[in-house]
This record gives C-alpha cells, sequence and structure tokens, in this order.
C-alpha cells in the first residue's frame, strides 16, 4: 500500500518537470527569436534616413523625403507624396528592395 503512495507522489514530480522541460523549449524557440525579429525591425524602423528607399507594410514602395517624431513623409512615383508611420515600414521587403537593386560585382 504505501509503495502504491509514493508511485504516485514521484510521477507528479516527472510531470512538473516535463511541463518546465516544455516551457522552456517553447521560449527558446518561439518565444525569443520573435522577440529579437520585433527588436530589430524597430531598430530599422528608427535608423531610416532621407533618401532611402523602403517598402510599407501594405506595399507601398518609395523614398524618403522628410523624417519626423512619429512619421515619415514618403515620396511615391509621380511625385505625389504620402504621410506613413514609422510601424507602417516593413524591414524584410526594404532590405529585399535595396540588395535587389544593388548589381552584383
Amino acid at each position: 500500500m504505501q509503495s502504491i503512495i509514493l508511485q504516485a507522489n514521484g510521477g507528479g514530480m516527472g510531470q512538473l518537470v516535463v511541463l518546465v522541460l516544455v516551457v522552456i523549449i517553447f521560449y527558446f524557440f518561439m518565444i525569443r527569436p520573435q522577440m529579437k525579429k520585433q527588436k530589430e525591425a524597430k531598430k530599422f524602423q528608427e535608423e531610416v534616413k532621407k533618401g532611402d528607399k523602403v517598402v510599407t507594410i501594405g506595399g507601398i514602395i518609395g523614398k524618403i523625403a522628410e523624417v519626423h517624431d512619429n512619421y515619415y513623409m514618403l515620396e511615391v512615383e509621380g511625385g505625389n507624396r504620402l504621410r506613413v508611420l514609422k510601424t507602417a515600414i516593413s524591414m524584410e521587403n526594404s532590405v529585399s528592395l535595396n540588395s535587389a537593386e544593388t548589381p552584383k560585382a
């Protein structure tokens, strides 16, 4: 009878260890990389300067004409200007646009 009680108590501890390991694995493979990606995107959005070619999240391509505190003035084809929030600049698309335009030697 006593061995059954000890086995039941030990099994709960094993389940707790497995649960903690799952949480740790989830953190390192899901949460941490996402946080790193968000930090890089925010840094990119803050470092954009006048004259840079960018792509917005909505797919609008243009050149930065003015830099303000919360937004950029984006010059698009035809000389039109759009006011775009800094958070609306897509890092992935902007980087791929600029790397596609640079000729490879």
